[in-house]
Order: structure tokens, then C-alpha cells, then sequence
């Protein structure tokens, strides 16, 4: 009896330590598998990068590397039409960010989550302030570095006049002519120590009507037409004009 007791001591014993063995194996297998998936995390964001499409259907890589005490960022993107290709840069501390360092992923990932609302990539803010770091001052924010090509806005073109319709012709001013002006007679200087010069005035001549005279020639030849013949008013005249002289 005490030997079978003894032997199930033994198989109790025994089991107890495989179970503890087990459980410290399962143990460092999980602690194993976090750091893994830490590393990974870690490692995803420097190696693998995200990829995103912008509003107008243009596909984009994002980039991480570190430079110095900087963490940057380069967005690479390509059109469907050909020759449509740009890219900016971004630079920054995330790291001062508490939330960043456990997954840094997550941070690019909020970035990329507002960049896929643009029709350029490259054409959103200067300063990215995702949500899990916003609170942090702008030295933890991700800022605009630089772009290929340099984005400019165009201005305004000025409209164009419509050709049909013939521009109305200017309409000239009036030429005004200024009106002669009349001389005004200066006055005469009084000369010293005489008086003031008066004009004579001398009265003109009028006119006078005399009336003609009757000649004695025309009384006679008027009497000789009165009491003589047509045919004798030339003697008849003759004779009045002499007696009457």
C-alpha cells in the first residue's frame, strides 16, 4: 500500500511540474508574439509604405525615414493621364508625441486619411495634425518641406470681349473755341500839372433842300401847250419867253 501511494505522489508531482512548464512556455510564447508584432509595427512603418488614392484617382506611396533628430516624410504620387507625377516632403518630431511612439503607424495613417479627401496630394495644409497628437504643439506636427513641381496658382484671366459685338466708338468731345475778346479802351493818363483833356466837338453841317426854281423856258413852253396848237408850241414858246423877258 505505501509503494502505490508513493508512485501516486510521484505521478502527482510529476504532473504538476509539466503543467508549470507549460504555462511559463505559453507565457514566453505570447511575450515572443508582442514583440514580434511590436517590431513589425515598428518596422512596418521605416520599410513598408502606405499606399492611398487621392480624389482624382491618383495613386500614392508614403514614405518614412529619419533624418538626424527629424522624422520625414516624402508622398509620392502618379496621375492617370501621362506625365502627371508629384511629390512633397514633410518633416517633424512625432516622437514628442506620447500616442506616436506605441504605433507610429497609426499616426502616417491619420495623415493619409485627410490626404485621400484632396484632388492634389500635395495641395492640403502645411501643418498635418492628426487626431491622436493634436493637442501637442506644432514642433510634434508633421510641416511642409518642399514639392516637385512647385504648385502656383494661377491668376484670374481677364474675360474676353464678345467678337460680335462691335465696341462703341468713343464719342468725342466738343472742341470749344474760346470767343475773341473785345479790346477795352485804356484811359488816358492825365498829364501832370494839367487838367483833364476835353474833345471839341464841332457840329455838323446839315443838310439842306432847295427846291428848284421854275425857269421862265418851262412856263413859256407850258402857256404855248395851253392856248397854242400842237404843231405851233415851239413858236408860241418862243415868243412868251421873249416878252416875258
Amino acid at each position: 500500500m505505501r509503494a502505490r501511494m508513493r508512485l501516486l505522489l510521484l505521478v502527482l508531482a510529476a504532473g504538476v511540474c509539466v503543467s508549470h512548464a507549460q504555462t511559463n512556455n505559453n507565457n514566453s510564447n505570447d511575450n515572443r508574439q508582442q514583440q514580434q508584432q511590436q517590431q513589425q509595427q515598428q518596422r512596418s512603418v521605416w520599410d513598408e509604405p502606405i499606399r492611398f488614392s487621392t480624389k482624382t484617382k491618383d495613386s500614392c506611396t508614403m514614405v518614412v525615414s529619419g533624418v538626424g533628430d527629424y522624422t520625414r516624410l516624402r508622398v509620392s504620387c502618379k496621375g492617370q493621364t501621362p506625365g502627371r507625377s508629384y511629390y512633397c516632403d514633410f518633416q517633424g518630431k512625432p516622437n514628442l508625441c506620447r500616442a506616436y511612439n506605441p504605433n507610429p503607424r497609426h499616426y502616417f495613417t491619420q495623415m493619409m486619411w485627410d490626404m485621400r479627401k484632396l484632388s492634389h496630394a500635395c495641395q492640403g495644409p502645411k501643418i498635418y495634425r492628426p487626431q491622436m497628437c493634436k493637442k501637442y504643439p506644432e514642433e510634434a506636427q508633421m510641416t511642409f518641406l518642399a514639392a516637385w513641381p512647385k504648385t502656383t496658382t494661377q491668376k484670374p484671366s481677364k474675360p474676353v470681349q464678345d467678337a460680335r459685338k462691335p465696341a462703341a466708338p468713343a464719342q468725342a468731345k466738343p472742341v470749344v473755341t474760346p470767343r475773341p475778346v473785345k479790346p477795352q479802351p485804356q484811359p488816358v493818363k492825365p498829364m501832370p500839372g494839367k487838367g483833364p483833356q476835353t474833345k471839341k466837338t464841332t457840329p455838323k453841317p446839315g443838310k439842306t433842300t432847295t427846291r428848284p426854281t421854275e425857269q421862265p423856258d418851262s412856263k413859256a413852253s407850258r402857256m404855248a401847250s395851253e392856248y397854242c396848237w400842237k404843231s405851233f408850241h415851239g413858236v408860241c414858246s418862243y415868243f412868251i419867253s421873249w416878252f416875258q423877258n
